[in-house]
């Protein structure tokens, strides 16, 4: 933490964010326990850890590629027909493909949140999109642990490339600022609103903003701590800039990285709508061209969703050959999923490109459709090639699957469950949950739980009746068998209560839509 602020203090400017007001704010029991433990994480380390994963040869460094509301079915190795995506299907054939897997959330902070901290909708703090303009709901604090911290203090160099969105220029946001939460690197975006621009005036660099060439509209709305709008002059194509920036941390890193091993968290934007573009013209789904695209007799919300996909999926594969060519790919595993289930703001028709394919519902419903996500994981020489896990896990089990390949600690309050064992071949050893748990506060407060092969959704909030389905034989969750097996309704409604912590910053709000 010391290291981190004297770093931060010595920032060149100018800087819209003041260097020194990155010095962490101890005040409270809770941000010292932080420190206390991020100081025995490092010992923990240094004097080696009893995972297999500890012998530094076998330390991987590590790549998280993060979608942004990218659809289960938006893929063709889950099922995807229309478009084409030939490099994430390489990677799932070069690696595995889980199949039970889900985000933290079901829209953008919250989900996010769940994945850096380990801890599930029950436990973490940010459980929402905020609406500003006091971002504190919606940013990481002091004494919250993340995943880089935990590399960090591991001794992996660390770096965010992308949309961050739990931590904020905005008031109340600078305590859950990148460089404060454990990245050396940060470039990207720090508020979920201005991600939506794919042609925004600036994106920030650490904490100084870098000037674009696009000229931005605003639109005659703020909210979430930023006023967004659209470009109508379009020059700099953040994807593009973003994937640069994730390929030169690669490139500066490769030479030293069997000695101090890296941590990349890529969080794309694609395939989110600019949702003020989508209010100002018509057309949220912002990309250079339609490629493949351009002759296809569809609407152009719909090649700009299948364009901006597939150069998702271009981009993925040039990471990968970068890995190959600097001849680090097999000391690297890289991990692909999204932040949540498909959308329906950009102005496309979802019905052409089925992207929840056999799940039922989208973003903000926790419905299978809203919740479960791809993950593909590619480690070559490690990962069995061309393998499917059935394993049950979440984004909170980042936090456990990467300390254990790190071969350290992490807190022992958090929700999460290594999944390394089976990304290694070794599903015998494989541990699961006893049940995942989340919440939504949006739409009148919405709950669900999985447990084994049952899931139980009660709306709204807290009161509502629970649904029961059994995802073994309806997936689709068509058939309600609360009322044939009210021992399990019982036991999913005990835990429900025990997964729910209460927070003074959230509580349900709003009405659930018309059925």
């Amino acid at each position: 933490m010391l290291a981190r602020c004297m770093l931060a203090c010595s920032l060149p400017t100018p800087t819209t964010i003041p260097a020194c007001s990155l010095m962490p704010k101890i005040s409270t029991a809770h941000a010292t326990l932080r420190v206390v433990w991020l100081a025995i994480a490092f010992v923990s380390f240094a004097l080696a850890s009893s995972s297999v994963f500890a012998d530094d040869a076998k330390r991987p460094n590590i790549v998280f590629i993060l979608a942004d509301d990218l659809g289960y079915a938006d893929l063709g190795c889950y099922g995807q027909e229309l478009i084409q995506t030939p490099r994430l299907d390489q990677m799932a054939a070069e690696g595995m493909r889980f199949t039970d897997f889900y985000a933290g959330n079901t829209v953008c902070a919250p989900s996010r949140s769940v994945l850096m901290t380990g801890m599930h909708m029950g436990h973490t703090h940010v459980r929402g999109n905020a609406s500003g303009p006091d971002m504190s709901k919606q940013s990481l604090r002091d004494e919250d642990v993340t995943v880089a911290e935990v590399l960090k203090a591991a001794g992996y160099t660390t770096a965010l490339c992308g949309k961050w969105g739990l931590g904020d220029d905005a008031p109340g946001g600078r305590e859950g600022l990148p460089r404060k939460q454990g990245f050396d690197h940060f470039y990207g975006y720090l508020n979920q609103v201005h991600a939506h621009n794919y042609y925004p005036e600036f994106l920030w660099r650490n904490e100084t903003k870098e000037p674009l060439r696009n000229v931005v509209e605003r639109r005659d709305r703020s909210y979430g701590g930023f006023t967004g709008g659209m470009a109508i002059q379009r020059v700099d194509y953040s994807h593009d800039l973003i994937a640069e920036d994730a390929l030169d941390f690669i490139r500066e890193k490769a030479e030293k990285s069997r000695e101090q091993p890296f941590f990349l968290y890529l969080s794309l934007t694609i395939p989110h709508a600019n949702n003020e573009g989508t209010g100002m013209s018509g057309n949220g789904q912002e990309v250079p061209d339609y490629g493949m695209y351009s002759d296809k007799d569809w609407s152009d919300q719909d090649k700009g969703q299948a364009a901006m996909i597939t150069r998702m999926d271009s981009d993925v594969g040039r990471i990968l050959d970068l890995l190959a060519e600097l001849k680090i790919d097999q000391d690297t595993v890289v991990m692909f999923s999204s932040d949540n289930g498909p959308h329906n703001e950009g102005g496309h028709n979802p019905e052409r490109f089925d992207p929840a394919g056999p799940l039922r519902g989208m973003k903000r419903a926790l419905t299978e459709g809203g919740i479960r996500v791809p993950l593909i994981v590619r480690w070559p020489g490690t990962t069995p090639p061309g393998t499917v896990s059935d394993h049950i896990g979440y984004f909170g089990d980042l936090m456990a699957t990467t300390a254990e390949l790190a071969g350290t600690e992490f807190p022992e309050d958090a929700d999460s469950i290594s999944f390394a064992p089976s990304i290694v071949g070794r599903p015998e050893a494989q541990q699961s949950h006893d049940y995942l748990y989340w919440e939504f506060y949006e739409q009148g407060g919405r709950q669900a739980v999985r447990a084994g092969k049952w899931k139980a959704i009660r709306q709204p909030w807290m009161n509502g009746p629970i649904e029961l389905y059994d995802l073994e034989s309806d997936l689709g969750e068509t058939k309600n068998l609360a009322k044939q097996h009210p021992e399990i309704v019982k036991r999913m409604e005990n835990a429900m209560a025990e997964a729910h912590v209460p927070h003074p910053n959230w509580q349900a709000r709003g009405k659930a839509p018309k059925k």
